[in-house]
């Protein structure tokens, strides 16, 4: 590859979180595989400058604590650049706030989802669309995934393909041209990442309706989920042949629901 997979930090979690753990960009580059003189990490969020398009061979934005709609200058600086660099060709995966980001960058709707937000351990289907996607074909049709967002994107894209869904969530995941996708769930979290979240969180997610002890229960594996960072690493490097039908690379995980 040309240029360095470049991580975008749009926050940083918790942080007695991120002494356990290590952080957003601690959780990408290893459910990526990728070698620490592979990446760059740019901590957008701080207003550290991003990186000319040339020097860069590949995006992850990650999650955030922020909001879209909020507009902060760095966000929207940054939302300018990913437009550039889905416009360039250049391959882009958003993840929760990146997804956001990335559609309100390419002309879709950000927004507090009329239902309330979306916390813990859901089903993902797949959509007849992602049978043809090169990142996600081959996943199994239901799948586990750990999420977290109070935001969404309420209308994708013009041009977008909708990937994705759970049962309260339509987009969950979408593409748009040939090389750029948004993700709302977590591929990056864990059981451990997610649980956190839970304690973290605890008293405001009881005074929004959550039983947050049900959440906790409900925790389990997302293979699937989790095999994207690496399926995303695999195409942009060329492992897979790009922009074809690609072999399946995951196993399908348990529904306990």
């Amino acid at each position: 590859m040309n240029g360095k997979i470049t991580i975008i930090e749009a926050g940083r979690t918790f942080a007695r979180l991120a002494d356990r753990k290590g952080d957003f960009a601690d959780w990408v580059a290893a459910a990526m595989g990728v070698s620490p003189e592979d990446l760059r990490v740019v901590a957008a969020f701080n207003g550290h400058p991003l990186p000319p398009a040339e020097e860069v061979s590949a995006v992850v934005m990650t999650g955030s604590h922020a909001m879209v709609t909020d507009r902060e200058p760095w966000s929207e600086k940054l939302a300018g650049w990913l437009a550039d660099a889905v416009a360039r060709d250049i391959p882009v995966l958003g993840i929760c706030y990146g997804h956001q980001l990335l559609a309100h960058a390419l002309g879709g709707r950000v927004g507090y989802h009329p239902r309330g937000g979306e916390v813990g351990t859901v089903n993902i289907r797949l959509l007849p669309e992602a049978a043809n996607d090169p990142l996600f074909q081959g996943l199994p049709p239901l799948f586990s995934a750990h999420v977290y967002h109070h935001q969404s994107v309420l209308a994708l894209p013009p041009g977008a393909r909708r990937l994705a869904e759970s049962h309260t969530e339509a987009n969950q995941a979408f593409a748009f041209g040939k090389r750029a996708w948004g993700v709302q769930f977590h591929p990056e979290f864990d059981e451990v990442v997610m649980e956190a979240y839970l304690d973290a969180e605890k008293d405001q997610l009881v005074r929004e309706g959550f039983d947050v002890e049900a959440l906790r229960g409900e925790l389990r594996r997302t293979t699937s989920a989790e095999s994207l960072l690496r399926r995303f690493h695999q195409l942009v490097a060329g492992d897979f042949p790009p922009w074809c039908r690609c072999p399946a690379a995951v196993t399908p995980d348990s529904h306990p629901r």
